[in-house]
């Protein structure tokens, strides 16, 4: 090993070039002007030395050289150690402190080759820090120009879980340096709502785009808030009553037309919005979230890398439901405007047994796999989700697709926003608490039986449930067992709305069971609080969940989760066992499996008997759940890391 002595050398720009040779370093009059301009002293000369067994480099070799820019004296000196095998060709450089050059020297020249090893591997080489420009500490991390691109971010627009994260991962990347844009659509009801927009300007840039035969043509508005650029679609087809997919009458006809609109809009939006007086440009990481975004990587790939648009930019596809992919009859694809020969990464084909009839072919287009095969890289929101849908079971058809492109696809567990859920400091509820001082939480319980006027009975079990009433979240095994359950002395909480079967039955229970069971149809944001805070136990028995929030939210709160085990659920919630005291370190709530009406019982019969029974360990599982770490600043961590990978590679398509 040969040792390159450099001072200041390495107190480089972070996104000076890393991959020039030694004789580059010594005859490239650009990277000498570099080191000129970006460092305050430079001093670079050759140690040839024989170690680790390799054959002695000549002094007067090619990578003997000495430039000299300063002979001032800097003690922050760093070692660039080249590694030559046996041959005395280089394989690489690992960089050591000047501090520990003579005893590299010394060991070397002795001959103890395993000293040599612990020297130039060493933590404090991992450690090593890179400054900015006159010394002033710099961030090495790449900073990128991201974009997301969904349906529906918080607080604008929200129907459920894809909302949170697409209102608060962006803005913790943007916390991190990063320059992020989110594209969504502008939707107008014509109620309150959309006061929500009010501080949104219009950009006047109306943008043409071409699909479904013809010219459409786009608006767009913007809103710089919390470091984050909200960009926001405006077009006569987001101006309607309902959620963003449907109404009362159901989902909305031309959606397919709606999301196709966001996705050649966003693909623009970089290119054409001088955003703070500049435009994100070309070299943007697109981050598309479920189908509704999904037609992005193919647009990126069919209609603008051939003609050398966006050639440097990537794609990472974010799954948080794989049971909607977007479907349409195959017909559609000429709406899309894609070339004809890439049919083939939007067609599907679905089995025989789900056509409709004998005479259907089962041709389709399916935005979601336009995605999987055309994506840099592939998130889901939890590990144990991004496993389920490379299964039969769990992957709705697009499993065989997904475990073909397994090498790229990784589970980041969502997060949650700390400013809206702190129980030190939620607004929404009665009384705040902390892991610190636990005595408010009682005083939430009391207020939360009185608002639903439940008897009020500090010492009885309440156990909570809050979410969609359809059979994902596990709906109908809650009324299996209702009747059993309301025989145990516990009172239950439900809120919620959706499939009128079950509002109805909520309805039925409250009047079955006045002392035990309380339902509120519909969703209340305030309400939703006051139950996390309020509950002893939260329910969560659903089929499959690809990540899941609210039990995040209860673990915060010092509410004790009772999940079945799968998805991000099987994640984040450890199971509780009073006979093995080494597991419970990480223990903070019950999971439960087969998804059975017995099972569930089960689990929920465990925690209200060390309710009751066992105060200590209750309040050690309360604990725990509250000191969890499932911030977005964990999450957003791991994106950058998904990020930079993407970008280690030429792009996929």
């Amino acid at each position: 090993m040969d040792s390159l002595k450099l001072l200041p050398l390495l107190h480089l720009h972070p996104r000076a070039p890393s991959s020039l040779s030694p004789q580059a370093y010594s005859n490239s009059p650009t990277f000498l002007s570099l080191l000129r301009g970006k460092t305050r002293t430079f001093k670079l000369r050759s140690l040839p030395s024989n170690l680790q067994g390799g054959a002695a480099a000549s002094p007067d070799g090619p990578f003997a050289f000495e430039d000299e820019l300063s002979r001032q004296k800097d003690d922050r000196a760093l070692v660039l150690a080249r590694e030559t095998d046996d041959f005395g060709y280089l394989v690489g450089f690992r960089l050591l402190p000047d501090s520990g050059l003579e005893e590299l020297m010394r060991v070397s020249q002795a001959g103890d080759t395993a000293k040599v090893d612990s020297i130039s591997s060493g933590d404090e080489v991992m450690k090593l820090e890179i400054e900015g420009i006159d010394g002033e500490g710099a961030e090495t991390r790449v900073l990128q120009n991201i974009v997301f691109v969904t349906a529906e971010a918080a607080p604008y627009s929200k129907t459920g879980g894809l909302a949170d994260v697409c209102g608060s991962l962006p803005k913790a990347l943007a916390a991190r340096g990063h320059r992020v844009m989110v594209v969504t659509p502008r939707y107008i009801h014509g109620t309150s709502e959309d006061d929500k927009f009010a501080a949104a300007v219009d950009l006047d840039r109306p943008t043409k785009l071409f699909c479904f035969e013809g010219v459409q043509e786009v608006g767009f508005y913007h809103e710089f808030r919390e470091g984050v650029d909200w960009v926001f679609v405006d077009h006569p087809s987001f101006h309607r009553p309902g959620n963003p997919y449907g109404d009362k009458f159901g989902t909305f006809g031309d959606n397919q037309f709606r999301f196709t609109l966001l996705c050649h809009a966003a693909c623009e939006a970089p290119l054409v919005l001088p955003l703070g007086g500049f435009t994100y440009g070309e070299n943007c990481l697109f981050l598309v979230n479920d189908w509704h975004a999904s037609l992005v990587p193919v647009l990126l790939a069919a209609k603008y890398r051939p003609h050398g648009v966006y050639k440097d930019a990537r794609s990472i596809l974010v799954i948080h439901n794989i049971a909607h992919q977007g479907v349409e009859p195959a017909i559609t694809y000429s709406n899309l405007g894609l070339p004809s020969e890439w049919y083939g990464a939007m067609g599907w084909v679905f089995p025989t047994w789900a056509r409709t009839h004998a005479l259907d072919t089962g041709e389709a287009v399916n935005f979601l796999k336009g995605a999987i095969v055309t994506a840099d890289r592939i998130v889901t929101v939890s590990k144990g989700y991004s496993w389920e849908i490379t299964t039969s079971e769990g992957g709705c058809g697009l499993h065989e697709l997904l475990s073909s492109r397994k090498s790229i696809l990784n589970g980041i567990t969502n997060g949650i926003d700390v400013t809206e859920w702190d129980p030190s400091c939620d607004k929404h509820i009665a009384c705040n608490y902390s892991a610190d001082d636990l005595s408010g939480k009682v005083e939430c319980k009391i207020s939360l039986q009185e608002e639903l006027g439940l008897p009020v009975r500090p010492d009885c079990p309440l156990i909570g449930f809050i979410g969609r009433l359809d059979y994902q979240k596990g709906i109908d095994l809650i009324r299996w067992a209702m009747p059993e359950l309301m025989e145990a002395d516990v009172q239950f909480v439900m809120l919620g709305s959706g499939n009128p079967i079950y509002e109805d039955w909520m309805r039925a229970m409250e009047s079955a069971y006045k002392d035990k069971f309380r339902g509120w149809v519909g969703f209340n944001v305030p309400i939703s609080h006051k139950i996390t805070a309020g509950c002893d136990i939260l329910l969560m028995p659903s089929a499959f969940e690809p990540c899941g929030l609210n039990q995040l939210y209860a673990m915060r709160y010092g509410t004790i989760p009772v999940v079945h085990e799968t998805g991000g659920l099987r994640d984040t919630v450890h199971n509780f066992n009073p006979y093995t005291e080494d597991s419970n370190a990480e223990s903070t709530g019950w999971t439960f499996s087969p998804l059975t009406k017995e099972s569930m019982l089960a689990a929920l019969r465990y925690a209200i008997q060390t309710y009751n029974e066992h105060k200590g360990s209750w309040e050690g599982l309360m604990k725990r759940g509250m000191t969890k770490d499932y911030t977005w600043v964990n999450a957003a961590t791991q994106y950058e890391e998904v990020i930079n990978w993407a970008f280690t590679d030429p792009p996929y398509c």
